[in-house]
């Protein structure tokens, strides 16, 4: 735990309270679920609250246990990559963003379906009260800010491969991250009623890169978590997307000045930017551990994004 960073630190600790708190306080009668879930806003349940509570609370260990691996897994590195505080409000603004979507996904049920005439519908051979199955809409787990730190990382460290079970060899970053984009979207078109909010991570991912996008338009935060503008303009913004988009689907190839000699000298030459490439990756990373993304030059921050492209 001592070499997990700080922020990632206190969000695993926090999810694994909350859920032994509800387990506690059920077998007392108190389902957390109910006060701390996110209930749809026309329902007599909801609270305001409830649209960051949720992400803290998990249904079931697996529930928990997958959501926790991801955050340990990726979201340590997007830390120091981001810095504390940048993370923290990426984080918690993905999983409001996921909260939003799923609101907005049952009131276009609630609307498609003409919910608001009946007083009374049936329910598994059963009559129960309008009001009752509203109340019933409750999303709960951290999925939607876990979803934004995927996308974080496959569009930072987008050829960064990745050993995913059961696939037998290594797939980029930037594959995984759009696989299970595509994945989410199909479950969410599909009518299985699996219980699982796909339109709420679609949601936590699609928040997470409007966000990153308009960081990388140039407008970013301080170290107190506080948020300006850098003067970029949106057409700056879109360019840099264009720009990011594109490089995804170009073949890299390494830059190599080589005046004379064969093959050796070339591979020669690839090795050692490789390791200038590493060993200056590791001092801007060292950096951003001690001082956050905010302390970097814009010179560093260039170079981050151009080796992590790499």
């Amino acid at each position: 735990m001592n070499t997990i960073p700080t922020i990632t630190k206190n969000l695993l600790i926090i999810n694994v309270l909350c859920f032994f708190a509800r387990l506690a306080f059920a077998s007392h009668g108190i389902d957390f679920d109910e006060l701390f879930g996110l209930h749809f806003f026309l329902a007599s349940h909801f609270q305001p609250w409830q649209l960051f509570t949720y992400m803290f609370m998990h249904a079931s260990w697996q529930h928990l246990f997958f959501n926790m691996f991801a955050v340990w897994m990726f979201g340590r590195i997007m830390e120091q990559t981001m810095g504390q505080g940048r993370f923290l409000f990426y984080y918690l603004t993905c999983g409001l963003g996921a909260g939003l979507a799923q609101e907005l996904v049952q009131l276009i049920q609630y609307w498609y379906f003409g919910f608001g005439n009946y007083d009374e519908v049936p329910l598994n051979g059963a009559v129960i009260s309008m009001a009752d199955l509203l109340n019933r809409w409750n999303t709960v787990g951290a999925s939607g800010a876990v979803y934004g730190i995927l996308l974080s990382f496959g569009m930072t460290y987008p050829n960064e491969r990745m050993f995913i079970f059961p696939l037998p060899v290594p797939i980029r970053a930037k594959y995984f991250v759009m696989g299970y984009a595509v994945i989410e979207l199909l479950s969410a078109m599909s009518q299985n009623g699996d219980g699982v909010a796909h339109m709420a991570h679609l949601g936590g991912m699609l928040v997470g890169f409007l966000l990153l996008l308009y960081w990388r338009g140039g407008n970013g935060g301080n170290k107190h978590g506080g948020y300006r503008n850098y003067g970029r303009s949106s057409s700056d913004s879109w360019n840099n997307f264009r720009s990011w988009f594109s490089s995804l689907f170009k073949k890299k190839e390494p830059h190599i000045d080589v005046t004379y000699g064969g093959r050796y000298d070339q591979e020669a030459a690839y090795r050692q930017q490789k390791k200038q490439d590493e060993e200056e990756l590791n001092r801007i990373l060292d950096k951003v551990k001690k001082n956050g993304y905010e302390g970097l030059t814009s010179e560093e921050k260039k170079r981050l994004f151009d080796i992590s492209r790499k």
